[in-house]
């Protein structure tokens, strides 16, 4: 094959490849489950309600099927280990500097109650945001035999 021929053969066959990488990357990317978090925040009525919110991911310039959510300005991090059994009583996410959080569950198994007695597991994987600024709040306890050691991520408003 001559030089030139041989070429334009190889920028093809890269193009190719590229494509189909670009394809698989989007097609891996289409058959994830959406991530989501759950919303606590203060209804008219006072009381806390939850709500599932979709965390949005775009692809990044990687092209190998990773995904990136924008930048989230934070203020303060604390890791915390809460007891198996421990509860903290009725309260609401103004106690926490800056109010607005993510929880992220590390390891063991909690739970957020809400009003109606409405129960909402904490396990790993699980991100819950909380801006429930005023009102009654929640209560949050451990569960299980472990301890339920969390990532609590400060936000700004």
């Amino acid at each position: 094959m001559p030089p030139l021929a041989m070429r334009r053969f190889s920028v093809a066959l890269a193009c190719c490849v590229l494509m189909l990488l670009s394809v698989s990357s989007r097609v891996a990317t289409q058959g994830r489950k959406p991530m989501s978090a759950i919303r606590l925040y203060t209804g008219a009525d006072g009381m806390t309600h939850a709500e599932t919110i979709d965390l949005r991911l775009t692809p990044s310039s990687l092209l190998d099927g990773t995904e990136r959510s924008d930048r989230i300005k934070v203020t303060a991090l604390q890791i915390v280990r809460w007891p198996p059994g421990h509860v903290n009583d009725w309260h609401n996410a103004s106690e926490t500097p800056g109010g607005h959080q993510y929880v992220l569950t590390l390891s063991g198994r909690g739970e957020v109650e809400i009003a109606g007695g409405q129960r909402l597991p904490l396990e790993p994987g699980r991100i819950l945001l909380g801006e429930d600024l005023t009102g009654k709040g929640h209560i949050t306890r451990t569960l299980g035999s472990e301890d339920w050691v969390s990532a609590h991520v400060s936000i700004e408003d």
